[in-house]
């Protein structure tokens, strides 16, 4: 059994069971951003998906039920029923991140089992780091870790393919799979509306790819976690061929429609180059356009979040095998966007970070004092927000899986 240990989130105290990503279970075992523990229907189908996740607006948009069969899509950021399917057990219910699960199981699975924290999960080590190669750095956010790390994956033939977020229309992004170092890095930007990563990996486990790895956001890096645990026989599906996952930290995502209604009115949308979050005492989205950076207030920003990201308690990707965030260090931002974070969480991540620096791919500066516990300490924020969004909002939202 795990250790149990009782947070007082400011409210009704809530059961935190240490080490199962630092999550609050209320009294009745349900998790913050999960469809209730107590269904009846639990395991479920495609009628439990969508009456449990898409029409509460519990929905990530991350691809996980897509291409396994041909009865979900993703139309833009969104996932939609295309046909209705009557299985009562089915992979799309199973795989979603945001059904009931068995966390401690699923950490078991991924090989997630040293020094488990309550607010951000298993850390075997804890780093400021960067891509030596400062062209990598120039085409990446931040430091470049992620891109390095997928680039050198690639040359030493650990994976043959990864999937990332690519460049869409509109700011829209799209998923794609690559196979060439060069290639990964040209990726490297953020990308603030949700790309359906899952949806491509499904569709690429199933060619001959043998070696696949992932840049997943925190509910991905949940979803592969869940594929893994095959609770749904898939012999075709390809998550055996899953051999590294890189998490993002990740606050939230945005809403397609609303992020484009907005800076549409501000510029050109077509003239959008990228986008960051400075720290959060800026409280600002930068935006970069072909002609100078706008600086849009978080307040206007508010509106455009994804519903599903207001219940979300992961912010630091925790079942990834590394997790990567911007930097925070004490010469300020216009230093530390140069900079990532990096916690390593299983064997498989500690030994690519440890190649990178042996060959030289990243270099590490010393992790400034109380870094971690800020990370700490910013991530049960998020927790805690998910755990009183969650007991406060109403049982349904506007639909998220229309097309339209």
């Amino acid at each position: 059994m795990c250790k149990n240990a009782l947070i007082d989130f400011g409210g009704p105290v809530f059961h935190a069971i240490y080490g199962l990503g630092g999550f609050g279970h209320d009294m009745n075992g349900n998790v913050p951003g999960h469809a209730p523990a107590n269904l009846e229907s639990v395991p479920g189908g495609q009628k439990d998906l969508v009456e449990a996740v898409i029409k509460t607006g519990l929905c990530t948009g991350c691809g996980a039920c897509v291409n396994l069969c041909p009865y979900q899509a993703i139309y833009r950021d969104r996932v939609v029923t295309l046909h209705h399917c009557d299985l009562t057990r089915g992979r799309c219910y199973d795989f979603c991140p945001r059904t009931p699960t068995d966390l401690e199981a699923l950490r078991a699975i991924c090989e997630i089992g040293a020094d488990l924290t309550p607010e951000v999960g298993g850390i075997r080590g804890f780093f400021i780091a960067r891509a030596t190669d400062d062209a990598i750095r120039q085409r990446a956010q931040h430091g470049g870790t992620v891109s390095a790390l997928i680039a050198l994956a690639l040359r030493e033939g650990l994976i043959d393919a990864a999937v990332l977020a690519g460049e869409g229309e509109g700011l829209l992004p799209q998923s794609v799979t690559v196979d060439e170092p060069e290639a990964a890095v040209g990726l490297g930007k953020s990308r603030f509306v949700v790309s359906p990563t899952l949806a491509e990996f499904n569709r690429v486990g199933r060619t001959e790819r043998r070696r696949i790895g992932v840049v997943a956001t925190p509910c991905q890096a949940l979803a592969l976690a869940k594929m893994r645990a095959q609770t749904v026989a898939d012999p075709a599906g390809g998550i055996e061929n899953l051999r590294l996952v890189i998490g993002l930290f990740c606050g939230w995502a945005l809403s397609w429609r609303n992020l484009s209604t907005l800076l549409a009115k501000k510029t050109d949308i077509a003239a959008i180059t990228g986008m960051d979050i400075p720290p959060s005492r800026y409280h600002t989205l930068e935006v970069y356009t072909k002609e100078g950076t706008l600086w849009v207030s978080l307040d206007e920003v508010n509106s455009s979040i994804r519903e599903s990201c207001r219940s979300c308690d992961d912010m630091t990707a925790e079942f990834s095998d590394l997790s990567v965030g911007s930097a925070r260090l004490p010469e300020g931002w216009d230093t530390a966007r140069f900079w990532n974070q990096v916690i390593v969480r299983t064997q498989r991540g500690s030994d690519l970070l440890e190649l990178a620096r042996r060959k030289g791919v990243l270099e590490f500066r010393e992790v400034p004092a109380g870094n971690l516990e800020k990370l700490k300490a910013a991530s049960l924020n998020k927790k805690k927000a998910a755990v009183e969004h969650t007991a406060g909002r109403s049982p349904f939202v506007e639909p998220m899986g229309q097309a339209g």
